[in-house]
């Protein structure tokens, strides 16, 4: 604000001093973000027709659905075994991936961000493979790696050992889809923020362990935590490679958005809309949570510039 009113101040007194000395005043450029306000205010308004239409309305009536017939049949529907079983398991394969992909991520951004290597530019494009390779596709890949008919397949038969169609696939398939969110949180962090920290540390006599336990990590918490969150939320709502290596066994590899389909496809809308109300309520958690950690990690990165 102070800048746009010092603009104008000097804008008026320079036109002023031409008027004086009869010459013609310079034509002064509007700002390139400087639109109409029948324009501006039509903008927010055709944004937040969007969001009312595809965000908003979609996600009232999934609540009002589920409650439409009231608080038994919602409770009866989530304390149901089989929505039990997919509850529990959900939050199973979320609590394995999630700590997995928090060491894989760390490590991942700690050796691009401090070292130079040759690789580097390849291990970059690995993390996000996730982002350009369909989940289906990813399912598919561990079902020929480890099904029946699989590479390992026989192998795991003879030794009674199960990936496909049990939790270890679940979690594989997990894994796979949600391990660039903790490193692509980290990376740019940690390439802001230097080596200096790290090499006054090791100069004072540190070694690693003490160097990424004091100096790195409390650098890049906020950030760590951001990262975790959203891996937890995709973790939660992955449907496409969970599909693929699950089996659907009801009550046993059906996990939330797979138990959601079932009975919706069965016609029990009542169920669906319930389980589907919880796993809303989980996202809309980690919304509340995603927004205030990025609060602080868009504090740390600003103070990271100016350091």
């Amino acid at each position: 604000m102070n800048t746009i009113a010092s603009t104008s101040a000097a804008s008026t007194v320079s036109q002023a001093a031409h008027r004086a000395r009869g010459g013609t005043p310079p034509t002064v450029l509007r700002g390139a973000t400087t639109e109409a306000p029948w324009v501006r205010r039509t903008l927010i308004g055709l944004a937040l027709a969007f969001m009312a239409l595809f965000l908003f309305v979609p996600l009232g009536t999934v609540f009002y659905e589920a409650l439409r017939k009231g608080w038994d049949v919602y409770l009866a529907a989530l304390v149901d075994p089989d929505a039990l079983s997919a509850i529990q398991l959900t939050l199973l394969a979320a609590a394995i991936s999630v700590p997995l992909n928090l060491v894989f991520g760390i490590a991942a951004a700690w050796s691009i961000a401090k070292f130079e290597f040759r690789g580097k530019n390849v291990l970059l494009t690995l993390i996000d493979l996730p982002f350009s390779v369909s989940p289906v596709i990813a399912g598919l890949i561990y079902v020929l790696v480890f099904g029946l008919q699989g590479w390992f397949g026989e192998w795991l038969r003879d030794h009674d050992l199960k990936v496909i169609f049990a939790l270890p696939g679940i979690v594989l398939a997990t894994v796979f889809v949600t391990f660039p969110f903790v490193a692509r949180e980290l990376i740019p962090l940690m390439q802001a923020q230097g080596i200096e920290q790290e090499e006054a540390a090791r100069v004072l006599g540190a070694n690693g362990w003490q160097i990424f336990r004091r100096v790195t990590l409390p650098n890049v918490k906020w950030a760590l935590l951001y990262g975790v969150i959203l891996c937890n939320a995709r973790a939660m709502g992955e449907f496409g490679a969970v599909s693929v290596v699950s089996g659907h066994i009801r009550g046993q590899t059906n996990t939330m958005p797979l138990h959601i389909e079932i009975v919706y496809n069965e016609y029990q809308f009542a169920a669906a809309f319930a389980v589907a109300s919880l796993l809303a309520g989980l996202a809309l958690v980690t919304l509340v949570l995603k927004y205030l950690v990025e609060q602080r990690v868009k504090q740390q990165m600003k103070e990271s510039n100016h350091g």
